[in-house]
Order: C-alpha cells, then structure tokens, then sequence
C-alpha cells in the first residue's frame, strides 16, 4: 500500500500502481470531475499515469495556472489532428499552450485566412465528441526520429535531433500522434466542444528565426465551460476597441511608416502626454534622491564585451563602424552609467549613489513581431541604476518599490509581482545568484508582498523583481522592474572606499518604472480607451463660442486658461454648437465651455463635462480653479 499526503495535510492509503485518477475519485468524485490533472512530489502528472511510492498528491483544476496549461495543451493537439484530417501535406511546427489559449504552427500548400477557422472548428469538436483516449507513449531517441521521418515530420525529426535525452515522449489520440513531454488530459472528450474558439491565423518563422521557414500559425482558446468563453471573447471586444492603434489615430496621437518599421513618429498630441509622463517622471525622482544623466546613444564595442552585451545580446543589437572600429547603437543604458561612475571618486559615505536616465535605446525585434507601441526598435528607457553598499540592498529595494506603487497609484493600476531567476544565458558563479535571488526574496517577504517564481527568466547578469499591472478589462502587462547586479561593477572595476580605507566593490541595482515610454504610453491609452485623465489630455478645455460674435470673448477665456497653463482651445468653426460638442466628445476632451451672449454678460460658462454631461451655468474663475486643483491632484 501506498501512504499519499493530500494539500491539507491529510493522509490516505492507496494500492500501488494506482492511477492518477482512481486516486482522485477516492478523495471527491465533484473533485475528479474538475481535475485535469495533478502534481505528485512537485512533479506535474496527467490522470492516466500511475503512482507507485509514496509521497504528496495535489490535484490540478482548471482554476491552477498548471491546469489551463494542461487543458489548452490538449487542445492545441486537436486542432492539430483537425487541420491534418482537413488539409493535405501538412508538416507540423510546434503547439503550446499561451497565456489566454493556445496555438499550432502549420507548414502546408494551402494558404490559411481566418476564413478556414470555422470549418477547421468543427472538425475539432468532432474530435472532441470522439472522445479519443490519449496514451503516453515512450521511444528511444532513434526510434522517434525513424518514425516522424517516415512520417515526413522533418520540423519533429529536428526538434529531437536537438534533444540530449535518449528516450522521447510522445502522445497519441486516434491516428494523431505528436512529439510532447505532455502531460495531456485523458481523452479529447475532456475538452469541452462547445468552449473551444479558433481566433485569428498568423504567421511565424519557424522557432523564431527569420532566415528560417515561414509557417502557418493558428491561434485559439478553450475553457472548462462556455460561460468563460463567452466573457474572455467579450473581453477581446473590448480590447479591439480600445486597442492604441486604432485610437491613437483617432486622437492624431502617433503614427507608424514603412519608411521606418518600428520606429515611431509621435505628434502634437502625443509629445503633450510623453513630456507630461517624463515632467512627473523627473520630479518624482529628484524628490526620491536621484541625480539625472545622459549618456551617448553610440559606444564603442569594447564597451560592450565588457557590459557582456557582446555575447549574450548580440542578436539583439545594431551596429556601425566609426575611424576603422567597431560600434554598436546602445541596447540598453546600463554601461554608459558605468562609465559615469567610473568617472568619479567615491567613499562609503557617498553610497547610496541613485543616477536615473530617460535614454533612447534601439533594439533589433523581427519584423513579425512588430505592434504598434507595444514592440517597437527604438524605445525609451526610464533607466535609474543605484550603487550602494550591501547593507543597504534591503533598505533600497525597498525605496524602489515605494516609487513604483507611488507611481501606479497616479495610473490607477493594480498589479502583481513576479520574481524571475537565473536564465540560460547567464554570467557568473551560482553562489552570486544565489545570494542576489534570497536578497530580492528576503525584501518582499518582510514587505508581505505576495509573489510568484518565474524561473528562468532573470536578466543575463542578475535575478529580478518584476511587476505586471492589470489594465481596466483585466489584461496584464509586464513593466517596473528592480534587477540586483552583483557582477557588472566586477566587469567595470567600479570601486568605493570603505571605512578600513581599501577599495571595494559596491552593489547595483538596474531599475525602470515605466519600463519602456513607449509601452507604458500605449497602454494607458488601452486603459483608459482614450479618455486620458485631465493632467494628461492634450487638450483639457475646449471654449465653445455658440455664434461667431462669441469667438472674440472665447479667445480672451482661453488666454486666460492658458495663463494658468490649462491646454485650451477654441472652436471658432462655422458649425452648431451641438456638432462641436460631439466633435469634443469624440476627441475626449475632458471639459467643454459652452459661451453664448448670456454666458457673455453674467461672466460664467455653460459648462459641459466628458463624464458627467451638462452641469450647467457655473462662474468661469470658480471652474478655472476647479480645473487646476485637479490637474494638480493628477485627479
């Protein structure tokens, strides 16, 4: 028999051999039949393996993050058998479950559009009604390669000739049969047909290579039931409406040119909220104690292999000759604050040293992952990198974390936390990262912020806290970020004299708020679809003359709303005033003074609100100063 410790502490005795789910109706029969899968001694499990020692039992649902992942797996392998039984000549590339869903690369003859995706559906939910068992099965590497190369599978055969192991995963489902580490549901009829949605087709280089083939990729979602389907496509509605491109041409806000592919070129409007962003920007941190800085956008290679850019972001990075030597376009800001305090001389006393920059930098994204402001090629970086002795990490951190929920309280953002660990690609001994990784973990336990562990996924020369805001329809977007370097001053040979008067190392931190401007700029107009908050609005007031012998009064308002430095206008169109204030709703303008002959003699303006609608007469200095006090508050 075997002893299972449950998730409450509870213990059961067991058979040997006993599957998963046998294992699961014991403990609740309501639970087996939300469960898709589960996790024995840390390790994730599908409901047909078997357990054969002792250990600990967590049963997975849809509701665990390793739940959806399992089910919108499973699903990726049945859209991937559709598309096979559909279509001829189908080689397949790779389908994984994704953040909100799932999709399948395809390389075939017949050239997908998002209008095959119904009839592809349906054959999917025929499979789903088959019902087909899924089964594990286990080759050696030789054998897997002979089988998907007969199969004509060359993108499989590939994937494996890459693989170290000897033995080789597979699942299979009727006459489908797919390269997977899995686990899998138990049959395709777990899937529910009627919560399964095929979204959009795309295309992608195969593993993300562009000197690579292009394929076919399908993407689509699945819930446990249809209720959730229907309420995430309402959430895609949404989303399409407030998406930043499509307003930010409504709002003549930026504009993107094939002249300059993921370059953007922002207008009027949008310099008004960019220079608004980086006024609060600045003025936030000279009251946190940072000194701002500038550094050059063009440095010289050696500058590079030393950062260690060279080798581990190469592929990344743009590059030009200067005088015979190499340069490259700066990736990051990180090296040109070396330099800088390299510059100078600095004791134990002078730590912490906070040194922040708002510096443009260019990185080399493919083509096909382009979006708008969301991924670009040259983006600014609201950069600060804080050099300090070790007993001050704690301390530091935690001042960082305080200006980032100073400043996603103003945005009226919540968020969640994420640490990310040591990546592949990474420099220095364990015990450094190791060290780094229990100092970040140590601030947000005695801060009582909770966290999740996102391994892997550390920058190359330091663990980081990251944090990932949730937008008004509840999309999450990754942004601040607090990296603890142990390593780069070793690189630089950065120094400070401590009290015993020898040279030492200090410890950095690499830090960003806004993340990258750009970004942060597209997604506060998704989160607040346009209507910008009054301090950011382009235009806060609009004076709305109702006959052409109110304009000259109107411009007098307006010079006066200027005084105080309120962004005003006039619409002094030939137009009626009730088109006008449509046109001013349209542009999201967040008040509107309407002035007729009445408003002329009595000193006041009718006035008219983007949320509130017609509020009526009201004097002109009282809501001049209305206006004010809010923009002050950033209200």
């Amino acid at each position: 028999m075997l002893t299972i410790t449950l998730k409450d502490g509870s213990t059961i005795e067991l058979e040997e051999n006993i599957e998963v789910k046998e294992a699961v109706k014991t403990i609740s029969n309501k639970l087996y039949k939300e469960s898709v899968g589960a996790k024995f001694n840390g390790s994730l499990l599908g409901l047909k393996e078997r357990l054969s020692e002792d250990g600990e039992l967590e049963v997975i649902t849809f509701d665990d993050e390793e739940g959806k992942e399992i089910y919108r797996h499973t699903s990726s392998h049945i859209l991937a058998q559709a598309v096979k039984r559909l279509f001829d000549n189908v080689v397949l590339g790779i389908g994984p479950a994704i953040e909100d869903g799932f999709y399948y690369d395809f390389d075939l003859n017949d050239s997908l559009s998002d209008s095959n995706l119904e009839a592809i559906e349906k054959e999917m939910q025929k499979i789903i009604k088959e019902d087909l068992p899924i089964e594990r099965e286990v080759y050696k590497k030789e054998d897997a390669i002979k089988m998907f190369d007969e199969m004509g599978e060359k993108y499989k055969v590939e994937l494996i000739e890459d693989l170290d192991d000897e033995t080789i995963t597979c699942y299979r489902q009727g006459e489908f049969i797919d390269l997977c580490m899995g686990p899998h549901l138990p049959s395709t009829g777990k899937v529910k047909h009627t919560a399964i949605k095929l979204l959009k087709v795309a295309g992608a280089y195969w593993r993300g290579d562009e000197n690579k083939p292009m394929l076919q990729r399908i993407y689509g979602t699945s819930f446990m039931k249809k209720g959730q389907l229907d309420e995430y496509l309402e959430r895609l509605e949404e989303a399409k409406k407030r998406d930043h491109r499509k307003i930010g041409k409504e709002l003549d806000l930026f504009s993107l040119h094939e002249e300059g592919p993921g370059f953007p070129f922002f207008h009027p409007n949008g310099m008004i909220i960019l220079n608004e962003l980086t006024d609060f920007w600045r003025k936030e941190h000279e009251k946190a104690g940072y000194k701002e800085i500038k550094t050059p956008i063009i440095l010289n290679r050696e500058l590079w292999e030393t950062s260690g850019h060279w080798e581990h972001y190469k592929e990344n990075m743009y590059f030009t000759r200067i005088d015979e030597d190499d340069y490259s376009i700066k990736p990051m800001n990180c090296p040109g604050a070396m330099l800088i305090y390299k510059n100078g001389m600095y004791s134990y006393r002078d730590l912490p040293l906070r040194i922040a920059e708002l510096g443009l930098v260019h990185r080399h994204e493919l083509s096909g992952t382009l979006h708008g402001l969301m991924r670009v090629r040259n983006f600014t970086q609201d950069d600060a990198h804080i050099f300090m002795l070790p007993e001050q990490i704690e301390s530091e951190i935690e001042n960082v974390i305080k200006l980032v929920e100073r400043f996603y309280e103003i945005f009226g953002f919540n968020y969640r936390v994420e640490l990310s660990t040591k990546p592949e690609k990474a420099m220095g001994p364990d015990w450094i990262w190791e060290r780094a990784t229990d100092a970040l973990k140590d601030v947000l336990t005695k801060r009582g912020i909770d966290y999740k562990i996102n391994e892997g996924d550390g920058a190359f020369y330091g663990p980081k806290i990251d944090f990932h805001l949730e937008d008004a329809i509840g999309r999450t977007w990754q942004c601040g970020t607090i990296q603890l370097d142990f390593l780069m001053a070793d690189r630089f040979e950065l120094n400070y004299i401590g009290q015993d008067g020898k040279k030492h190392r200090p410890v950095m931190l690499h830090r960003v708020i806004y993340g990258a401007l750009e970004r942060f700029f597209a997604l506060l107009i998704e989160h607040y679809a346009g209507r910008f908050p009054l301090w950011l609005s382009p235009t806060q007031v609009i004076v709305l003359p109702i006959a052409d012998r109110h304009v000259e009064h109107c411009e007098k308002l307006k010079e006066r709303l200027e005084e105080n430095d309120i962004r005003a206008k006039v619409d002094a169109r030939n137009e009626k005033v009730n088109f006008k204030i449509r046109e001013a709703q349209m542009q999201q303008i967040p008040y509107m003074f309407v002035v007729g002959d009445n408003e002329i003699e009595t000193g006041q303006v009718s006035l008219r609100s983007r949320e509130e609608g017609d509020l009526g007469s009201k004097d002109f200095d009282e809501v001049k100063n209305k206006v004010l006090e809010k923009i002050e508050n950033k209200a």
